[in-house]
């Protein structure tokens, strides 16, 4: 399947400066956001600063450092906002995935009990 990325989708336009976000943490790959919409007292989103669709896309395409240096900002992102009771780390990935942003990202959930992963469909 081919990756298909828009450069004009919202996380895009965040890298560029063209839309403001509220920065947790931001390395030298990647930067992590907190959601306009947070489904929790705590919802950081994580994103690679290359044009990477899907986590796919990104682990065919990234170079080593990208992928470090991603993951990295995530456990990072997980420690500065205080989740050490627990967090859910989810990541979304095409239209059965309910991807609605087309640039990778991982959601960061945490400061409350988060339930079960899926009910039974």
């Amino acid at each position: 399947m081919p990756f298909d990325y828009d450069p004009e989708n919202i996380f895009a336009k965040i890298l560029r400066g063209e839309i403001p976000c509220d920065k947790v943490h931001e390395t030298e790959h990647s930067l992590a956001f907190r959601d306009i919409r947070p489904q929790a007292p705590v919802h950081a989103l994580v994103i690679p600063k290359g044009p990477y669709a899907t986590l796919d896309h990104f682990c065919e395409e990234a170079t080593d450092a990208e992928i470090v240096d991603f993951w990295r900002c995530v456990g990072q992102v997980c420690r500065s906002e205080g989740v050490e009771d627990g967090f859910r780390a989810i990541m979304n990935a095409r239209k059965n995935g309910v991807q609605e942003v087309p640039h990778l990202h991982v959601h960061i959930l945490g400061g409350r009990p988060m339930g079960r992963m899926l009910d039974p469909a």
